[in-house]
């Protein structure tokens, strides 16, 4: 039995991409070869509009190819990989402790955690449903049973608001989870995840954290340390696997690892 953690970019998108494809690019041949003299011009311009629907979906179908052997566990480059054992390897969670990874997908970086810390438990948490139907509680303990690895659990929840009483963990990560949660500050996320983290406790929080999306996170960094937090630093793994171009071209830009002690 082998762990199947899926791919960060599914399947479907490049089936639907593909499809749409073809079916655009069938569209603006049929214009074309069906085009009468009396309507010529008319029929060009849809011609023209078919045919360039079928040029950008091309692109997106592209893009999500790329992606999709880029980020694969099984292909030769395994981005997906190196990027949870980089943030598996930034854990500090200590014997008889329990950490908790935040939108833990498949269960990688949870069972990662814990693969690397038998003697500690991991928590892996997760909403799962209908936005990313490949991912399930079930496929977590599934990769759990085939890692050999028992001291995780895994239920669901939501990182807006955690259903857990103040310092109730000794470790919290999370692995590019928060930017995909649209119309919620960026900011108020990680205190609710730094709310459930005991005095004294670690994080590696690693996400997408562009200005565009988590503010100013300079004076966030300073907001921290004010109330006693620790350590706190911030270090860019955008380059770290691939280059720079390569990072902003596959949506990896300002890639950022931030970690400290509360």
């Amino acid at each position: 039995m082998q762990a199947n953690y899926k791919n960060w970019v599914p399947r479907g998108m490049m089936v639907g991409f593909g499809s749409g494809t073809a079916i655009a690019l069938g569209i603006s041949l049929a214009i074309y070869f069906t085009q009468k003299e009396a309507n010529r011009v008319a029929h060009l311009v849809w011609f023209g509009i078919a045919l360039l629907v079928a040029v950008v979906l091309f692109c997106f179908f592209a893009w999500s190819f790329v992606t999709h052997l880029v980020f694969s566990y099984r292909g030769h480059i395994r981005l997906s990989q190196k990027i949870i054992s980089h943030v598996a390897d930034a854990a500090t969670i200590k014997d008889g402790q329990t950490g908790l990874d935040i939108g833990c997908g498949s269960g990688a970086l949870t069972i990662a955690v814990a693969k690397r810390h038998p003697n500690a438990k991991m928590v892996g948490l997760d909403r799962w449903g209908k936005d990313y139907a490949s991912f399930s509680q079930a496929l977590c303990y599934n990769n759990a049973k085939a890692e050999g690895v028992n001291n995780v659990e895994f239920v669901q929840g939501d990182a807006i608001a955690l259903a857990y009483p103040d310092e109730s963990f000794d470790f919290v990560t999370s692995n590019y989870c928060y930017h995909n949660i649209s119309g919620y500050d960026k900011q108020q996320l990680l205190r609710e995840t730094f709310r459930v983290l005991r005095k004294g406790g670690t994080f590696a929080i690693h996400d997408l954290m562009g200005k565009s999306r988590y503010g100013d996170m300079d004076a966030f960094e300073k907001e921290l340390k004010a109330v006693g937090f620790k350590d706190v630093k911030r270090i860019r793994t955008d380059g770290v696997w691939l280059s720079s171009f390569w990072a902003f071209l596959i949506g990896l830009r300002h890639s950022t690892l931030l970690v400290g002690t509360k």
